[in-house]
Parts: C-alpha cells; structure tokens; sequence
C-alpha cells in the first residue's frame, strides 16, 4: 500500500527511489566501472595531468589536462557522487575530446561530506577557492581568465549551479568570473532531497537548503546556462532539471534544456566526452568551440 506523502505525490519509499539513481540504473557499477578504465586510457594516451593545489589541505588540489593552443578557454568540471563519493582521477574521460577542441580541462578534488560533519558548506566552500585559483592563475595555466566554464554531473552538477550563482564580488573575483555552465542531471532545490534518504548522511538544516539551493538565487546568475538530464533518470531528477530551466527561463536569463532520450543517469556522463554526445556537443558550443556541425539542443 501506498504510504503517506512526502513530497509532490510520493510516499516515503518512492521519494527516496527518486533520489537513488541505482533504483533506475540497474547497469550502473558497470557504467561507473567503464568510466575508471577510460579514464586510464585518456592519461594513458595524454599522459598524467599536472597537479596544482588550490587551498592548503591534501584534498585541495587539482588535475590539469591542458592543450598546446595559447590562451584557451577553460572548463573547470565538478565530479559527482552523491557529495560523498568519486575523485578527479576517474573523470579524465572528457579530457581529449575539449584539449582535441582547444581547451583546457580541469577537475579539482574536495572533500566528502560524511568526513566534515555532514555539512554542504565546505564542500561549496573548496569548490568556489577552486574555481578562484583557476581564475587568479589562468596565464601561468596557458588559459584565458575571459573564457573560464564550469561543468558539473550530478551532485557536481548541483555545485556547479551554485558556483553559478555565487557572488563573486565577495571573493575579490569579477562577477562575471564564469562565463558561462553546464549542469548535467543535478539537484537545484535542496528541500525534497533533505526529505528523502539522503538525509541520512547530509545533515540538512534550514540554512544549508536556503543558501545552497541555486535555484532560489537566481538573480546571482551571469552566465548562459544549459541544463541537461536523460529520459531514463529518475522522475525527480527530471523534474529538477525542467524546473531549474523553467525558472531561469522566467527569470529572463539565457538557458537551454537538452534532453538525452533513453539514457540513465551514468551513461548522461559518458556522453560528455564525445563530441556528438548530448553533453559534449552542449559543452563544445557553450565555449564556442567546433563541435562537428549541428547544434547541442
């Protein structure tokens, strides 16, 4: 029998399927595991990143996959795992497809949220210092500070979409510091993840889902936006991805929503790192890069 419900039409145990993408992905170590081993074929062929860190403890640092074109656009992407899995290394995938397009791709680590008390803010916190060092030390990275992206799958895609509406002026940055984003089958609203399973592990207060919920600080959003999610998600995940864009939509600022049909949630990220794939053509035409003809949506 059907439960109570706890958010929109679900019931307890439906809600929290709906933040479980493994519920919806039965395919999904094998996906994941496919995703470590390209990744050790990309630093294979392109050989190991550079390694900078960002802040000063040993989480805070990150891989540096760079192109020989001078002053090239930037994609700084943000890893998911559910904020308390995943590492830079297994995200090297994309890798050849933006330095074969003349970009740099950049992946930082930070920390798990089950190892600082539960909380999203320092997570957030090493997240935007990244993106900041990224900025400050673009011409000693062979980058352009003027052309610097952001990415984000998952719950990278949800820090990602905060980045996006950070108040950079706060951090001594320009608010136009990222130009523009992509965030890939992520959470926008923290007030019904708070309410499934996950809060088992995130201790959600009031505060953490104001403040880092992007989709109630839209006015903070300076960057053309794409927002993408694959039709064999989980509901909820769709619905934040349609919400998200309909509400930056409303709030008059640029935004499309590309919509990968028949994917899952871990083939969506596979498809980053192929230049006619939902999220790498997306991407490639966000930086105004070539991307093999045709538009991303």
């Amino acid at each position: 029998m059907k439960g109570p419900r706890v958010w929109l039409d679900m019931d307890q145990a439906e809600l929290d399927a709906a933040y479980d993408q493994a519920a919806y992905a039965p395919n999904r170590e094998q996906v994941l595991g496919r995703n470590a081993t390209n990744s050790e074929a990309v630093r294979a062929r392109l050989g190991p990143p550079r390694r900078h860190a960002y802040g000063p403890t040993p989480i805070e640092e990150l891989d540096v996959y760079a192109t020989s074109r001078p002053r090239a656009p930037i994609n700084v992407f943000i890893h998911g795992g559910a904020w308390r899995a995943g590492a830079a290394k297994n995200y090297a995938s994309p890798a050849e497809l933006f330095i074969n397009a003349g970009a740099h791709y950049l992946v930082p680590d930070f920390v798990a949220v089950q190892d600082v008390g539960g909380s999203l803010f320092p997570m957030v916190d090493q997240v935007r210092r990244a993106v900041a060092w990224v900025y400050r030390h673009a011409d000693e990275l062979g980058g352009d500070p003027s052309r610097l992206y952001v990415s984000g799958f998952s719950s990278g895609a949800h820090l990602a979409a905060v980045l996006l509406t950070t108040d950079w002026t706060q951090l001594g940055l320009p608010a136009d510091t990222i130009r523009g984003g992509l965030c890939g089958s992520g959470m926008y609203d923290l007030e019904p993840v708070r309410r499934s399973a996950r809060s088992r592990y995130v201790k959600f207060t009031d505060e953490m889902v104001q403040a880092l919920s992007p989709a109630r600080h839209l006015d903070q959003l300076r960057a053309p936006l794409i927002v993408t999610y694959g039709t064999c998600e989980t509901p909820e995940f769709q619905r934040q991805a349609r919400d998200f864009a309909a509400a930056v939509q409303a709030a008059g600022k640029p935004v499309q929503l590309c919509v990968g049909e028949g994917y899952n949630h871990f083939e969506m990220f596979e498809t980053l790192a192929n230049p006619y794939g939902v999220l790498g053509r997306a991407m490639l035409e966000l930086m105004g890069l070539a991307s093999g003809g045709g538009r991303a949506c």
